[in-house]
């Protein structure tokens, strides 16, 4: 399993609604999208391919009221750190979000995720 179907997968126990870069347009909300924003490259000496990955993936919230992108943000931080198919810590705090020309209330937040246990 790659540590996008992980984080998907574990990010569908905070949402019913997860898509990895952006959601069709008219997805109802509340729904998540998430994306690797960069994070730290193994180079074996070897040269082999690794069996562990480390990134930092951006989780984002989306929803009709400020109060439900942050109460969903609360259950991705929480479903994040107790995954047991990989490490994640947060890098930061959620940080607020709002689209006027939807219009939508966001929420985003950066995880550094590890596939090594």
């Amino acid at each position: 399993m790659t540590i996008e179907a992980a984080i998907k997968t574990v990010l569908a126990t905070a949402c019913a609604r997860v898509f990895p870069d952006f959601a069709p347009v008219n997805t109802t909300r509340p729904y998540l999208t998430f994306q690797q924003i960069g994070g730290d490259v193994i180079n074996p000496l070897d040269k082999t391919v690794p069996d562990a990955q480390f990134g930092e993936f951006q989780v984002s919230c989306w929803a009709n009221s400020r109060a439900s992108a942050a109460l969903t943000m609360l259950a991705v931080e929480s479903a994040m750190r107790q995954a047991t198919t990989f490490v994640a810590k947060p890098v930061s705090a959620p940080v607020g979000d709002f689209d006027a020309d939807v219009p939508v209330f966001g929420a985003r937040q950066d995880f550094r995720v590890s596939s090594y246990r």
